[in-house]
């Protein structure tokens, strides 16, 4: 009975970081870009990994920013990051987009030589432009958790910092896979030679809604 506030704050910032990561938001763009260009688990799985441990680092960063500089200017310093990570989902489906436009009007006059290292270097490119993006965005409403924990000792707060790492992370790569395979079971023939602009279409939209109404 005396170790129940600990358990109530591990398992707090346990159920953040499982309820904040299901939103579209995070895995939706990791999903789209692994179907449309076929990636395989392994690469879907290094893909989210990669993206949950930066929100976590994000959010920590946050944390000692809220610690050191106060409440209000920390908020507004993580809600400036959010925007700034919903502006780079906005601009990284409209040069996905535009690209594959480009490339679709130009296969009637395909390039000769290099054009299977330059598709391989685009899709890694691709793969790390969306990490850094998604992985930018802090979880703000995990903060106050972390500072409540401050009483108890720096114990406490370096196991939930790895509880909040471990669900975030896990929840990741959980949506990011199985959002992925289910993507994968619809085929939509008559529209798959636009499906890349389509893609990129709809991580804009992504970027737009949570632009105008923010869940981080």
């Amino acid at each position: 009975m005396h170790a129940a506030p600990e358990f109530l704050l591990i398992g707090a910032v346990a159920l953040v970081g499982v309820l904040h990561t299901i939103v579209p938001d995070h895995w939706g763009p990791i999903a789209l870009l692994a179907r449309q260009e076929q990636w395989p688990q392994q690469r879907v799985i290094r893909t989210a990994f990669g993206a949950g441990m930066g929100h976590v680092l994000s959010t920590l960063i946050i944390g000692l920013v809220m610690w050191y500089a106060g409440v209000e200017v920390a908020h507004h310093y993580g809600a400036l990051v959010a925007r700034i990570s919903s502006l780079g989902l906005i601009l990284f489906g409209g040069w996905m987009s535009i690209a594959a436009w480009r490339e679709l009007s130009a296969a009637a006059h395909p390039a000769t030589g290099s054009s299977v290292t330059h598709e391989h270097l685009t899709g890694r490119t691709r793969a790390t432009t969306l990490v850094l993006v998604l992985g930018s965005s802090p979880m703000i409403e995990g903060l106050p958790a972390f500072f409540a924990a401050g009483r108890y000792g720096s114990w406490l707060i370096g196991v939930m910092a790895l509880v909040f790492a471990a669900s975030t992370i896990v929840t990741y790569v959980v949506m990011c896979v199985y959002s992925t395979r289910g993507l994968r079971q619809f085929r939509f023939r008559a529209i798959e030679r636009y499906g890349e602009v389509l893609s990129g279409g709809f991580i804009m939209l992504l970027g737009f809604v949570f632009l105008i109404w923010p869940l981080t």
